[in-house]
């Protein structure tokens, strides 16, 4: 049904090294009643300067303790949450998001907040298609890996995956999340994992065109397969969305 939209959004980023406290966070935080409005995990693999670059966009909770704070080398997984409200109920929203953040285990000088109208949140994508536009790098080949993986073998799909196979470059985010099996229609033809929660892990990859390097369409699409096999000699009771099948 529809309804008046919210007028503003409290955006939010905060870092994690530690993928046990990542997902530990996040599964409680779809798990509240009162949370927020928008939650989405990201992995980030050796980022030189992340910090610096959300300053674009987001202010940091403590500037000192921020500009102090190496990526170089490291991976990070960041959990990006929002809160949707209207102008005049900004104290009450405030409260509720200090108190929800209270109980986060993220690195504390990785907390960065924003807010923008829900225009510009929701178009914040947007952002990034008109500079990959400008970079002639919007329109190339996206060879996308989707997978579902349940919650029992989520961290040990992390730890190959993250750990070892994408050690070094992502090429494109990643995406990495809890989804609450009873907020899915049962009555589609989509096929989830029988837990009830379970991960979607998405890797949004673009590749550069006529290179023969880690960004080129072959390297990526080997890498997928290196996931996928993991996967099958793992025994993971993973499955993959929007598969392509070459036989019935």
């Amino acid at each position: 049904s529809l309804e008046p939209a919210p007028k503003m959004v409290k955006w939010i980023r905060v870092l994690y090294s530690d993928f046990s406290k990542f997902t530990r966070d996040q599964e409680n935080l779809i798990s509240l009643k009162d949370t927020f409005d928008y939650i989405e995990g990201f992995v980030i693999i050796n980022r030189t300067g992340l910090l610096n670059s959300w300053r674009l966009s987001f202010d940091p909770k403590d500037p000192l303790q921020a500009s102090q704070f190496s990526s170089d080398g490291k991976t990070f997984y960041c959990l990006e949450m929002a809160k949707y409200f209207k102008p005049d109920e900004a104290e009450v929203m405030n409260q509720g998001v200090d108190d929800l953040l209270s109980k986060l285990s993220y690195i504390q000088p990785t907390l960065f907040l924003s807010e923008v109208s829900y225009v510009e949140f929701l178009d914040r994508v947007h952002v990034s298609e008109k500079k990959l536009r400008a970079q002639g790098l919007w329109e190339v080949h996206h060879p996308w890996l989707n997978l579902l993986i349940p919650r029992s073998e989520i961290h040990d799909f992390a730890k190959e995956v993250f750990g070892n196979i994408l050690k070094d470059t992502s090429n494109g985010p990643i995406l990495i999340y809890p989804v609450n099996q009873t907020r899915w229609n049962r009555k589609t033809s989509l096929v989830t994992p029988e837990e009830d929660v379970f991960y979607l892990v998405a890797f949004l990859t673009s590749a550069i065109p006529f290179s023969s390097g880690e960004n080129s369409l072959e390297y990526i699409l080997s890498q997928n397969r290196r996931i996928l096999d993991f996967c099958t000699h793992a025994k993971l009771n993973v499955k993959q969305y929007l598969a392509h099948y070459t036989t019935q």
